[in-house]
């Protein structure tokens, strides 16, 4: 069931290293992106599977890892992605991609976790960085990188209490993401 789907679908930090993604199972991710709704039609993203130990270290040197986690520099070594879509944006075909960039990587997200797979979209991204280590043509806008893997973490949601919208993880190491209730979300018109 699709709720069900979307609850499985966390923002996952820490995977099993030894798990390997098959590069078949990144191109099927990607072609479930191909045929998702485009605005306007431009169909202007592109995407760059990564999966070789090797190209995952360049990868994972660009990123950022939970800002809200302050005393957390990112997953250990053995708690790595096994996997990557860097989500491109080509300026020859488009210029504005955030709509098709919500919509591509929530469907590759959520087909991940029907897979048994985890991930997390990365928007903090050293791009010059990641361009330069993989080589990506300037064309080419580096949008977001989604990281893929085994989930070794739990990950659950809780109430939002005081407005306050920072995740943080109990000593137990589960991971809490607060979200405002529903009755906050709705308007009345």
């Amino acid at each position: 069931m699709l709720n069900d789907l979307v609850l499985k679908n966390r923002s996952y930090r820490r995977f099993d290293g030894s798990f390997p993604i098959s590069p078949i199972l990144l191109k099927e991710l990607v072609g479930l992106a191909r045929i998702c709704p485009s605005s306007r039609n431009q169909q202007a993203l592109k995407f760059a599977c990564v999966h070789e130990e090797s190209q995952n270290r360049l990868v994972f040197g660009t990123l950022a890892w939970a800002g809200y986690l302050k005393d957390w520099s990112g997953p250990v070594r053995n708690e790595q992605p096994t996997g990557y879509i860097i989500v491109l944006g080509d300026t020859r075909l488009g210029t504005r991609f955030d709509v098709d960039l919500g919509i591509a990587s929530q469907t590759i997200l959520l087909r991940a976790a029907e897979s048994g797979l985890g991930g997390c979209m990365i928007a903090s991204i050293n791009k010059e960085e990641l361009r330069t280590r993989l080589k990506i043509p300037d064309y080419l806008e580096i949008l977001l990188v989604l990281a893929l893997g085994k989930p070794t973490e739990t990950v659950v949601i809780d109430t939002m209490k005081n407005g306050e919208i920072r995740y943080w993880r109990d000593d137990d190491q589960v991971h809490h993401v607060p979200k405002r209730d529903l009755d906050d979300l709705l308007i009345e018109v």
